[in-house]
């Protein structure tokens, strides 16, 4: 367990927090492509660690993430015109470019340079991968691009979606690096779902309910390693890479796409969960994205604004039937609102003083350790280089694979768990 001020330190990531000083020091995944694709488009509202943002492209095709609040009255320009690179007051023609800059006061002469002292807060946007990136940080610790491998690989071997989640973004991180749920919360999904359907480690899953869990340092976080046992002296491990702060990799099954995970908070109670899958040596076939699309594996099927169908005020559509015969164990559809489900319903923050962790909890504990010593050591030296920024730190991939008893992931997956292009995946 946690205590409270620790609690408050991993959850609070509004401007001037610790940890919202460490979030604004990443690349965060902030819209998806489709959502800007229009040169002089509409705006699109965007709300991140706590700020209120306007994100729009220009005439130029160029990315722009300002406040989304004039300067002048404080009107939101979400109801302004872009127009002319800029986007423009629609209350006194106030205009604004991508970098948040004024360049225009229709009221004033231009020569009295009025506008160059009037400067929205703007953060640089990069796309790649289907996905627009931002970085909130101060301008000269602005890493290097992300290089994930689910954004390098050709798009058609991809596919992203999100949506938005009604907690803190820890406990459904959290969630996220938990393999010891997959046998119980996920059991009756494993044998249906299109994109989990007939892996052998499926078998291993619901064979062994005592996973051994198994945590490793890596330069960007942490390995998550879960064992559980298999035949002819042979462990099946489950490799979980949690890459800091917020990057999580679900290990493959077969020739399934491997998947995951960012969680990006907007607020101290809510965040968006971005999921991805990619497949490294080929494109994904057309039944695949469909299933993605139709919210199968870890995707879920949302509304125009990225809400979940199925969702507390509906009690996410929760069938008693198929709990009790087990087709799905919480009676809940779809393996990513079966873990949406159980992390909203902790509340927006849980109290962490009061939990009861076991071994099966390593992971967890971990992560936490390692966050807060990285808390530490940036309050000491903000300039630090942070764990996950370097883009080697990036090329991971989750792993499945059988290894004799006497062998440890560590040394004998070393070569699986690093991300190359054109390298197979290991599964089971």
């Amino acid at each position: 367990m946690l205590k409270k001020e620790q609690n408050d330190l991993l959850t609070q990531t509004n401007p001037g927090t610790p940890l919202g000083k460490m979030f604004r020091r990443y690349w965060l995944p902030a819209l998806l492509s489709e959502e800007l694709v229009e040169p002089d488009g509409a705006p699109v509202r965007l709300q991140l660690l706590g700020e209120k943002l306007l994100a729009f492209r220009n005439t130029d095709g160029e990315l722009g993430l300002i406040d989304e609040f004039c300067a002048h009255r404080g009107v939101s320009l979400w109801f302004g015109r872009n127009e002319e690179n800029g986007i423009r007051c629609p209350y006194h023609g106030w205009k604004y470019d991508i970098r948040g800059q004024c360049v225009e006061v229709p009221s004033e002469e231009a020569s009295s340079g009025y506008c160059d002292r009037v400067a929205l807060k703007g953060y640089p946007m990069i796309e790649r991968g289907g996905v627009i990136w931002v970085y909130m940080g101060p301008p000269e610790l602005k890493p290097p691009l992300p290089e994930w491998e689910f954004a390098t690989v050709p798009l058609e071997n991809s596919y992203m979606s999100k949506r938005l989640q009604d907690c803190n973004w820890l406990q459904a991180m959290e969630g996220g690096i938990d393999s010891s749920h997959v046998s119980f919360l996920h059991g009756g999904s494993l044998n249906h779902d299109p994109l989990f359907k007939g892996a052998k480690g499926n078998q291993y899953n619901q064979n062994d309910f005592k996973p051994v869990f198994e945590v490793v340092d890596n330069e960007g976080g942490l390995f998550v390693g879960a064992r559980r046992n298999a035949e002819d002296e042979q462990y099946y491990w489950r490799i979980t890479p949690w890459i800091m702060p917020t990057f999580t990799m679900v290990p493959p099954r077969a020739d399934h796409p491997i998947h995951g995970h960012f969680w990006v908070p907007i607020d101290d109670h809510t965040c968006w969960a971005w999921s991805f899958d990619y497949h490294p040596t080929r494109a994904l076939s057309t039944s695949e994205r469909q299933a993605m699309i139709e919210g199968h594996g870890i995707h879920v099927l949302v509304d125009k604004d990225y809400v979940p169908l199925q969702r507390k005020s509906n009690d996410y559509m929760m069938d008693r039937q198929a709990q009790k015969s087990k087709l799905y164990y919480s009676g809940i559809r779809g393996i990513g609102m079966q873990d949406a489900s159980l992390q909203e319903s902790m509340g927006h923050i849980i109290d962490r003083t009061k939990e009861n962790l076991v071994s099966t909890d390593n992971g967890i504990i971990m992560a936490r350790q390692r966050m807060l010593k990285t808390l530490k050591a940036l309050e000491a030296n903000p300039s630090m280089d942070l764990p996950g920024l370097n883009p080697e730190h990036q090329k991971v991939r989750s792993v499945a694979i059988l290894l004799k008893r006497d062998k440890h992931y560590k040394e004998a997956a070393r070569e699986e768990l690093r991300a190359a292009p054109g390298k197979p995946h290991a599964s089971v």
